[in-house]
């Protein structure tokens, strides 16, 4: 039984009534009563809020789960990105920023959701509110960069494997680069029967062609055209291709790999051909006093590869890339900011532009060697330092060997 002090208080809850925010209200389903408790009297729950939606449902069922976020289509996701760019646009020339298909300032959503914020609408005559740090995002280079993704990613086809080939840019580019190889470096190919038709194989060339080395792309191009399986070549590039503006992401496309261990593995146990450049950037770097002499063939990386995936290995000799652009210098201060290992001088380059970056029709001649078997090792044999330099050395010696047999036999660097 309660005090006096609790009788006088529930009097006066009886005279003036419940509360007015209580008044009419039912009992809804997912609301969770209160219940008499021995700090609460049996009378007095009848005053108390029930726990749960309090708002009015208008008839409507509400359900006590969270609601699960909508799906959006492809469709409606390429809508928002064109809206997006259109936007950007707009603020590049200088004028208002349209949005196709959604809602105009002042419009019936923007009315709508002012009256559900209880915020006054915005006129249609008021200009729309900038967003903050525009200017500077249009200003920057990721803009453009963006803007050239996604314009080169509605290019793509469906069919880019998982390193980034995309047959629909090579057909593009094929004709370009058959044009290369019949007409422009008019090269001439030896030794093609020393590729075998089906398995996995690397091709271990010297690496040479100045700025932008185009020995990979012409050495796809020759194999896919002359060797009789038309075999599908993927080169190693190095990691400095891929900070080129441009150069970097269409390599990619176009059948170039990021060097490393576990890309080559990967590649050959899809029983792949590949091609690497020891030299690296050493090679493509060397200076026109210093063409056609092998750079040091790294750590004899391209030798434990062969030895742990039992391939075999074809020597390559390219004559003629290393006078398309002649390197007179290179300027190596500064240029790790930019991600390249130098700044190329060239008769042409920077003089020229990008302009001097265009390669020189010299003569190419490739020639190809028997293969290098490493069937009388195991696997193990890749740890052994002394044995995977004495290889890379013979490799290396007989590159050289094919280089020198072939500047001997040319009389001209234009004509061969």
């Amino acid at each position: 039984m309660g005090t006096e002090h609790d009788r006088e208080r529930k009097g006066a809850v009886a005279v003036n009534g419940p509360p007015a925010s209580t008044r009419g209200r039912t009992d809804r389903p997912g609301s969770t009563q209160v219940v008499p408790s021995i700090d609460i009297d049996e009378e007095e729950t009848r005053y108390l809020a029930p726990i749960g939606p309090t708002e009015p449902s208008d008839g409507r069922t509400q359900s006590s789960e969270p609601h699960a976020p909508m799906p959006v289509t492809t469709e409606e996701l390429q809508r928002q990105i064109r809206e997006l760019e259109a936007r950007l646009k707009g603020m590049l020339a200088g004028g208002p920023a349209p949005e196709a298909g959604s809602a105009a300032p002042g419009g019936p959503e923007t009315e709508r959701s002012a009256r559900e914020e209880g915020a006054p609408a915005a006129s249609a005559s008021e200009p729309p509110p900038s967003e903050p740090g525009a200017a500077q995002d249009v200003l920057s280079t990721d803009f453009y960069l963006r803007q050239w993704g996604r314009a080169g990613l509605r290019s793509r086809s469906e069919e880019v494997d998982e390193f980034g080939f995309d047959p629909k840019s090579e057909a593009r580019y094929r004709p370009l680069f058959d044009f290369l190889y019949r007409h422009y470096f008019r090269i001439d190919l030896e030794g093609i029967e020393h590729i075998p038709g089906e398995g996995r194989c690397v091709v271990v060339s010297n690496h040479s062609g100045g700025p932008i080395p185009y020995d990979g792309l012409m050495l796809r191009a020759a194999v896919r055209r002359e060797h009789p399986a038309q075999r599908e070549l993927r080169w190693l590039a190095d990691d400095f291709v891929y900070y080129l503006p441009f150069a970097g992401t269409l390599m990619n496309r176009l059948g170039a790999v990021r060097a490393c261990q576990e890309n080559a593995e990967r590649l050959l146990a899809s029983e792949r051909l590949i091609a690497v450049f020891p030299e690296g950037a050493k090679g493509s770097g060397k200076l026109y006093k210093d063409r056609y002499q092998l750079q040091r063939f790294g750590r004899g990386g391209f030798i434990r590869l062969c030895l742990r995936t039992r391939t075999p290995l074809v020597p390559c000799a390219i004559v003629g890339a290393e006078e398309t652009n002649p390197l007179l210098y290179r300027v190596e201060h500064l240029t790790r900011v930019l991600g390249i290992p130098y700044l190329p001088i060239t008769p042409t380059f920077p003089a020229l532009g990008p302009l001097g970056l265009v390669p020189a029709p010299t003569k190419w001649k490739i020639r190809l060697a028997e293969p290098v078997r490493f069937d009388a090792y195991g696997p193990e044999a890749a740890d052994d330092e002394l044995l995977v330099r004495r290889l890379a050395e013979r490799v290396r010696a007989t590159i050289q060997g094919l280089i020198d047999d072939t500047l001997a036999t040319r009389k001209s660097v234009w004509f061969g």
